[in-house]
């Protein structure tokens, strides 16, 4: 049986997108029915995300709810390398150090919200 910190140790699918009427990010676990969470920044979010994560596993466990895995990514590393434009990466660069999170991050947050309004 898994423990709680084994569980927190998956990786599953956080999906993020800005909420434009609000203000802020709604980050959710598609893989975790009704794990939900916000934040004024992603920073902020991600770290929420955590939180509810964590919440939600806790919950699963005292009450004996079967915990899903995680899709199977085997097949995907989770890398792939792009090749900008020297300006893309500049303005990239300013956006993330404005946000306070790494360029990869923004990148990751930006390809996330884009993903998510092609899936719905």
């Amino acid at each position: 049986m898994k423990t709680l910190n084994d569980y927190m140790q998956i990786s599953y699918r956080m999906e993020i997108v800005e909420d434009k009427q609000e203000g802020g990010f709604v980050i959710s676990f598609p893989e975790l029915p009704g794990c939900i969470t916000c934040g004024e920044t992603i920073e902020s979010a991600v770290t929420n995300a955590q939180d509810a994560k964590k919440a939600w596993l806790e919950t699963a466990l005292e009450q004996g709810i079967e915990i899903p895995q995680p899709d199977n990514l085997q097949e995907y590393s989770g890398q792939f390398k792009l090749r900008i434009p020297r300006s893309l990466h500049k303005s990239l660069t300013e956006h993330s150090k404005r946000e306070g999170i790494s360029m990869n991050q923004y990148c990751v947050y930006l390809l996330s919200r884009n993903d998510a309004m092609y899936t719905k």
